[in-house]
């Protein structure tokens, strides 16, 4: 991949961080909005709309920043691994799903443990369909990666949002971090030229098959 393909994924990862997190603060925020638009202040209000703009552009920053871990972390993990490196990346998919439940409930009041539940079976959820999109367009062997990349490093990336009082800030900063890590994974092999491999082995062998035949 040259610079001019990095550039342009750093770009469009901005622009997506920044239209989620503007997005997301139409139903987080929205009274930030409406103290301003009656009477109208339309300074104030583009204002809000370039705060929640920015606001969605340092979460892409930080999804970016995560991503390219994951790719040191991935390769590193195989050379170290090797073969039982999908096996600890399961292991560790479990660990931050039971994460995601048992330390928010432990610290916080009053809310019931299926709210938990129910946001760590939704991240999960959500990663496996990205994982299965990615097979699709790769191979299978693009899943587990793939779902280690939506579930574990953005529950890393996500502990400062999971920090904050309140839910407000957690949500803006959630929503922006999965688009931009969809966007990341998606896009990636179409940037470094990597296709379907299966799907390539599979038309050599049936190309290799009909030549023998005739």
């Amino acid at each position: 991949m040259n610079s001019r393909k990095w550039v342009n994924l750093f770009v469009k990862t901005l622009l997506i961080g920044g239209i989620a997190g503007l997005v997301t603060s139409f139903f987080v925020k929205p009274a930030f909005y409406t103290n301003y638009l009656n009477p109208f202040d339309g300074f104030q209000l583009l204002g809000v709309v370039l705060f929640f703009v920015g606001l969605g552009l340092v979460f892409s920053v930080i999804s970016q920043t995560g991503f390219f871990a994951y790719l040191f972390i991935n390769r590193f993990g195989l050379s170290l691994f090797r073969s039982f490196w999908p096996t600890v990346q399961v292991l560790l998919i479990a660990f931050v799903v039971f994460d995601l439940v048992y330390f928010p409930y432990t610290g916080t009041d009053g809310i019931a443990i299926w709210w938990f539940i129910l946001m760590a079976a939704a991240i999960l959820g959500y990663g496996w369909i990205v994982a299965k999109i990615k097979v699709r367009e790769t191979n299978r062997r693009a899943f587990i990666p793939t779902l280690f990349l939506m579930v574990v490093i953005t529950s890393i990336e996500w502990v400062p949002g999971l920090r904050t009082e309140g839910t407000d800030y957690a949500w803006l900063m959630i929503i922006p971090l999965l688009a931009c890590n969809t966007y990341q994974v998606l896009i990636l092999h179409r940037l470094t030229g990597s296709g379907n491999s299966d799907g390539n082995h599979n038309k050599n062998a049936s190309a290799k098959s009909g030549t023998k035949k005739a």
